[in-house]
Order: C-alpha cells, then sequence, then structure tokens
C-alpha cells in the first residue's frame, strides 16, 4: 500500500509541473508588500513547492498508513471558475481521517487582492485523531506569483484541542518558537495573528485553536526575501506537523473519559461552524463538497 501511496504523490508532482500557468485563487492569500522575483527565480520556486507538497505527501500519509495499520485513498478532482482541486482522503482506527488539499487556481476570487495571477498553490494538510486527547491538525502553506513579477506567501500552523493537554500544547509552542529563535525571528505577531483572526473573519463563529502554533496571513517573515520567506514556512510546517504525528502516536493508547469525548465533539462542532459562518476562504470562496471533503472531521454530532 505504501509503494502505491508513494507513486500516487508522485504522480500528484507531475500533475502540477504540467498544469501551466494557475494559481491559486482562494481567500488565503500572503499579506505584506509585494516583491519581484526573477523569471529564473520563479520557475525554481514552482519546482521546489511542487516537489515540497509531493514530499509532505509521502511522509504524512506514509506516517498515517503506519498509524492505521493500512493506507487506502479518496481521491476527488473539482474545478470552480477560480481554482481547481486535487483532494486526498484518508481513514482508519488511529487517524480517524486526514485529507489534503492541493489547489492550483485560475484567477483571483472577489476581494482577495489585485493583480493577475500568473502561478501559485495552496497546500493543506488535516488531521483527525480518533482520541480526543489530541486536537485536529489544520496545517496550510501558500505561495503565488504575478504578472509583475512580485511574489507573496502565507500559512497557518495551529491545533485545535478538544481536552486540553498542556504538555502536548506546550510541546508544539516549544518547537515553534524554538525554529523562530534558530532564525533570529520573533513569533510574537504570527502568534497573535493566529490566536485573534485577521479582519475578514467573524468572530462569534471562529475556531478556537491553541496558541501553539502561528499564521503567516500577515507580513512576510522576510520583506525582501519571497524565497527566505516560503522557505522558513515550509521547514517550520514540516517540524510542526511531525511532531504533532508524534504526540498523535504517544497518546493512542492512553484512556479517556466522557468528558474527553464532549470536549472533542464541541471542538469538531465547532470547526465545522467557522467553515460555514467564518472563514471567507471556505464560507464564500469554495463550494461546500469541496472544503468539507478535505477538512471536515469525520464525525460532527449537535
Amino acid at each position: 500500500m505504501i509503494k502505491k501511496q508513494q507513486l500516487r504523490t508522485t504522480l500528484l508532482a507531475a500533475v502540477l509541473l504540467v498544469s501551466g500557468p494557475l494559481s491559486f485563487a482562494g481567500g488565503h492569500q500572503g499579506g505584506g508588500p509585494k516583491v519581484k522575483v526573477s523569471k529564473e527565480k520563479q520557475a525554481e520556486l514552482q519546482l521546489w513547492f511542487d516537489a515540497y507538497a509531493a514530499q509532505m505527501d509521502d511522509k504524512y500519509f506514509g506516517q498515517v498508513g503506519e498509524m492505521n495499520g493500512r493506507v487506502e485513498f479518496e481521491d476527488r478532482f473539482h474545478e470552480t471558475e477560480y481554482a481547481r482541486f486535487l483532494l486526498r482522503v484518508t481513514r482508519g482506527d488511529v487517524m480517524e481521517k486526514a485529507g489534503r488539499m492541493m489547489a492550483p487556481g485560475k484567477k483571483l476570487s472577489p476581494g482577495r487582492g489585485d493583480g493577475i495571477l500568473t502561478w501559485g498553490r495552496f497546500y493543506s494538510l488535516d488531521m483527525h485523531p480518533k482520541t480526543p486527547l489530541v486536537g485536529m491538525l489544520h496545517a496550510t502553506i501558500v505561495m503565488q506569483m504575478f504578472e509583475d513579477d512580485s511574489v507573496t506567501t502565507g500559512g497557518w500552523l495551529g491545533v485545535m484541542p478538544g481536552t486540553r493537554v498542556e504538555e502536548d500544547l506546550a510541546l508544539l509552542k516549544k518547537v515553534t518558537d524554538n525554529y523562530f529563535a534558530r532564525h533570529d525571528k520573533d513569533p510574537s505577531l504570527y502568534r497573535q495573528l493566529i490566536c485573534k483572526g485577521t479582519h475578514d473573519t467573524v468572530a462569534q463563529f471562529r475556531r478556537k485553536p491553541a496558541c501553539s502554533g502561528v499564521s503567516f496571513y500577515g507580513p512576510p517573515v522576510y520583506a525582501d526575501d519571497p524565497e527566505a520567506s516560503i522557505r522558513f514556512i515550509a521547514g517550520l510546517y514540516d517540524e510542526f506537523v511531525g511532531t504533532y504525528m508524534d504526540i498523535v502516536r504517544e497518546r493512542q493508547g492512553d484512556t479517556y473519559t466522557a468528558a474527553d469525548i464532549e470536549a472533542q465533539d464541541g471542538m469538531r462542532r465547532q470547526w465545522l461552524i467557522d467553515q460555514l459562518f467564518s472563514d471567507p476562504f471556505s464560507g464564500k470562496i469554495i463550494p461546500f463538497e469541496i472544503w468539507s471533503f478535505a477538512n471536515v472531521p469525520p464525525v460532527v454530532k449537535f
């Protein structure tokens, strides 16, 4: 099964490489000033990003397969006037649902900035462990290129806890803070963004993330160097998701209570409400059958 999975993710990279000058056009885009990048460097970054996404597919769907003892994929393709969507989901007894969205797009959606897109990608992983002791993971990374040769970056790395296991949330925060420190950067602004959200979210219905991760939907990490910014996000993405998967493995056999299940049910319900009524990407831009397949929990109770 793992060999088949590796073949399929290699094919994903191939599909993206021949897909032409399309770009992500969803509601999440990189913030901050646009910085121009040479055509040669843009081509290099395009190849790098597609290879990186395929690597993340191989690595983390492979780990899900090891946890669950098998990996069987449900793959779907959708297309709207704004973007194409390559979706993948697998399900099991430990990681109850793992979903991926890869979105090359066609044009910017209304209200999502200006400029003519020439290339871009939105890549996300959503993990829903069966144990209520570990919250769901939502991890995204975005890069966009424009006709004027400017490049923007973005991303979001966070966990929505049901039952709060504080030592696990502290570990994720430590991994994040240490990564920023190694690069002589301050995570404060990016943590504020994940805790409070951005101006276009509806606070009443918003998801409830732990403040362990960060949001890069704001000023770029490196104001004058989009390549450095996207590589910074990609490095933390891998470390954050990797640590999260370690936590799932550690907690999968731990006992839990009815109160823990109730907390998980509340978190999963809140995530769906966020996607329907707060998040502008899913609520206003992307049809329900697309985002719900990729990121909604396997069971939502009311």
